[in-house]
């Protein structure tokens, strides 16, 4: 394994650099509120001549993403790019291509209700009935308190009528208001157990590394730092693109990680082994 090397702020690495793709949730905000520190170094890194790439598994599209980001006044010049998952299977539902042909066009939504605007404009039909649905779609759970067994039963349903799971994203847990709690992925994994069929989109597919890389396709890859909080998704993404990654520890791993201001290596090494993954550096938050 890699040696993993701790640092407190993003400025000590910064020369070693040319492109960051950084995260949203976990990254640039807790899920509830946008990290200061981290808007600070987004600024600082542009003004130092860097390339920043949002890269993000929220189901949201990318203008409601930048919404969110003006709305908190962070400037979107700050970005080269900004991708998202829910964006990319917005456009796979409108292409109908591949898998995605065979899918039909009614729909039951798990968990939260609310829209994220993936299937705006789209000629498809939320149904209230899983017996009625071509596939389930699950942005969000419905609550931070819900766990897997919450949606056994749907899933058990909707298993025995063999319908497809697609979700953006397949983070298994999210980082929200300063807490872990469940995410789409867990419940996808659930689905898979019981012989569903699932679809996600989103880290660490290889494609989505290298769309969000396309206009930087000549960069040589040492010259790549990718940052984000988890190891399933973020690291392990790095990994399989072949650059360099830097560990968030006060995101999604942080229970077992630590609130600590100065990362912990041995337990950042440990979880690394349990992911099979490894990050070249970890740092609690992105901090100039």
């Amino acid at each position: 394994m890699k040696m993993i090397k701790p640092i407190v702020n993003i400025l000590k690495i910064i020369d070693n650099y040319e492109i960051f793709i950084v995260g949203f949730s976990g990254v640039i905000t807790d899920g509830s509120s946008v990290k200061s520190e981290a808007v600070t170094t987004l600024v600082n890194l542009k003004k130092s001549g860097k390339h920043i790439i949002l890269l993000s598994n929220t189901p949201m599209r990318v203008e409601a993403v930048a919404k969110l980001l003006h709305e908190n006044k962070i400037p979107l010049s700050l970005f080269d790019s900004i991708i998202t998952a829910g964006e990319i299977l917005h456009y796979h539902l409108k292409s109908k291509q591949g898998i995605f042909g065979a899918l039909g066009t009614h729909y039951y939504q798990l968990g939260s209700q609310e829209d994220d605007g993936v299937f705006s404009g789209l000629d498809y039909e939320r149904v209230t009935d899983i017996s009625k649905a071509d596939f389930i779609y699950m942005s969000s759970v419905a609550s931070m308190e819900d766990t897997p067994d919450t949606y056994r039963a749907e899933l058990e349903h909707a298993a025995s009528l063999a319908i497809p799971f697609v979700c953006a994203g397949n983070d298994t847990s999210t980082y929200k208001g300063g807490k872990v709690c469940l995410a789409p992925g867990a419940i996808a994994e659930q689905y898979a157990v019981l012989g569903g069929n699932i679809i996600t989109v989103g880290k660490p597919d290889i494609k989505i590394m290298e769309y969000a890389l396309e206009d930087f396709a000549d960069m040589d890859k040492a010259k790549i730092l990718m940052i984000g909080d988890n190891m399933s998704t973020d690291i392990k993404g790095a990994n399989l693109m072949g650059i360099h990654a830097a560990l968030i520890s006060k995101g999604v791993h942080v229970n077992f990680l630590g609130e600590g201001y100065i990362p912990d290596v041995a337990k950042t090494r440990e979880l690394s082994n349990n992911f099979d993954v490894s990050p070249d550096y970890v740092i609690s938050n992105l901090r100039w």
